[in-house]
C-alpha cells in the first residue's frame, strides 16, 4: 500500500539538512526513487530533472530525489553530475517502505528483491496527485513536468 498524504518523515539531505516531508506542504512536490547513486539511469535522470528545476520552480514545486545511498554517496553524486536538486538518504528504508518502492523486479532476467524506480507528486496540501511505477527515465522527466503545471 502506498501513500496518500505526505508521510511524517525526516530524511538527511545533501547539502548538511534534513528534509521532513510534511514540511513540504504548501507548494507542489516531487519525490522520486532511484535504485543507485552513479548508474547510467538514475544519473539520466537526475540530470534531466536538473536541467527542468527552473521550469519546476516556476509551476510551484519542488524536487527531491530518494535513494538507499549515504549522504556522502549522494555529495559525492552531486559535484560528479553537477545536480541542482537535493537528494535524501533512506538508509533504513523508512520511506522506501512508507511509499512501497521495494518490490519483486527483473533484472538482467533475474527476479530480485530491490527499489523500484518511482515518482510520487503531491499537491500544496500534501495530497497525493499522482504516481508513476517502474518508470522508465527517457520522457519522464516532461510527463512528470506537465502533470505538474496541470495541478
Amino acid at each position: 500500500m502506498s501513500v496518500t498524504t505526505l508521510p511524517d518523515l525526516t530524511l538527511p539531505a545533501t547539502g548538511g539538512k534534513n528534509v521532513r516531508l510534511t514540511d513540504l506542504r504548501g507548494k507542489k512536490a516531487v519525490i522520486y526513487f532511484y535504485p543507485k547513486d552513479n548508474t547510467l539511469g538514475c544519473t539520466n535522470q537526475a540530470t534531466d530533472f536538473t536541467m527542468h528545476l527552473p521550469e519546476f520552480t516556476a509551476a510551484g514545486a519542488v524536487v527531491f530525489g530518494i535513494s538507499r545511498d549515504s549522504v556522502k554517496s549522494h555529495e559525492g553524486f552531486k559535484a560528479k553530475h553537477g545536480l541542482k536538486i537535493d537528494l535524501l538518504a533512506d538508509i533504513d528504508e523508512a520511506a522506501c517502505k512508507a511509499f512501497d518502492v521495494i518490490r519483486p523486479k527483473k533484472l538482467y532476467g533475474k527476479e530480485v528483491v530491490g527499489l523500484v524506480r518511482s515518482t510520487f507528486l503531491f499537491d500544496a496540501d500534501g495530497k497525493l496527485a499522482r504516481e508513476w511505477r517502474a518508470v522508465k527515465v527517457p520522457g519522464h522527466v516532461a510527463e512528470v513536468l506537465d502533470a505538474v503545471r496541470k495541478l
